[in-house]
């Protein structure tokens, strides 16, 4: 296997996870890690032997620190993470939970990653990478890091390099519902691969259906949409025609918080080693089953050995 260079471009925050079922308010123990969509993308793709490298803004503060320093354990090249000595690094609270999704708390108003700007990205050479992964949070954050988003994905097409775009709603961070909606859509419009969910597709095209949300990217101009549709695994559409990848039961379910992110890490690091978009989305569902089912967003993110076994010892649905 050739080792391909993929940028990823979003927040990275402190974590506080929850040591016991509470609501937040009523916890009195945390762990710490790492968080951000897709800071745990680039995880994926350094467990998987590619080099992922991570342009974000972190602050001058413990939480940006250990964010760096996890960064380098992990083998993510930081050379394009900015430190931010007058803004301070996000952070976020996350509930422990058995069943259903973990209520989340953010702390990342004004944050360091907020600031960031064209003028920032400006001397980035893209040419440099192989592929370029982005979504919708970064560009939620302020319009300073939508607009970065935008020259990004227009150098990256200069470049020539394909772009991964993960919808990744976070309603809270936008001004509006319908601001929301309108920018994520102009930005799937720019990509190659689109990887919406299904109720992401609810919000933004106003259907569940894979089929609807298929057809409203690549009308819009996306090359390829994977929509994910959980238990049910993912359907995959191209001008060419759409098919079905069925999903790898889990074992267990202990946190469904990112399972999209190994999802996107699995077939992103596929495609770059040219397999067939068949083999990316089943490499794909086999790394977000994988993930959630460990607790933290990141710590399930399989090593290359780890991978090969389950998909060896599991069969899909």
């Amino acid at each position: 296997m050739i080792s391909k260079r993929i940028l990823t471009v979003g927040e990275p925050m402190g974590l506080f996870i929850a040591q016991e079922e509470a609501k937040l308010e009523k916890v009195k123990h945390f762990s710490t890690s790492v968080a951000g969509a897709e800071f745990n993308v680039a995880v994926g793709l350094t467990r998987l032997g590619h080099k992922a490298g991570y342009l974000t803004k972190v602050g001058e503060d413990p939480f940006g620190r250990q964010i760096i320093n996890c960064m380098n354990e992990n083998g993510i090249d930081t050379a394009l993470t900015q430190i931010d000595p007058a803004h301070r690094t996000g952070f976020m609270l996350k509930s422990k939970t058995s069943e259903g999704d973990p209520d989340i708390y953010y702390f990342r108003a004004g944050s360091a990653a907020s600031t960031i700007s064209p003028e920032d990205v400006k001397d980035v050479d893209l040419k440099q990478w192989d592929a370029i992964h982005l979504s919708g949070i970064l560009p939620a954050t302020s319009e300073t890091a939508l607009a970065t988003t935008y020259y990004l994905m227009a150098e990256a097409r200069k470049a020539g390099i394909p772009i991964f775009y993960d919808p990744n709603l976070r309603p809270q961070l936008w001004p509006s519902k319908e601001k929301m909606v309108e920018e994520i859509n102009k930005m799937a419009a720019l990509a190659d691969y689109v990887l919406p969910g299904e109720n992401e597709g609810l919000t933004l095209c106003g259907s569940k259906d894979p089929q609807v949300i298929g057809r409203f990217y690549l009308d819009l101009g996306a090359k390829t949409v994977i929509v994910k549709t959980g238990a049910d695994g993912a359907e995959t559409f191209t001008k060419d025609g759409s098919f079905h990848t069925p999903a790898y039961p889990p074992k267990k379910i202990v946190d469904t918080v990112g399972a999209g992110d190994g999802f996107a890490a699995g077939v992103e690091s596929a495609l770059m080693e040219g397999l067939s978009l068949e083999e990316a989305v089943r490499r794909g569902s086999a790394i977000g089953t994988i993930q959630i089912m460990h607790v933290s967003d990141n710590e399930g993110l399989p090593t290359r050995e780890e991978l090969e076994k389950f998909m060896a010892e599991n069969k899909q649905k």
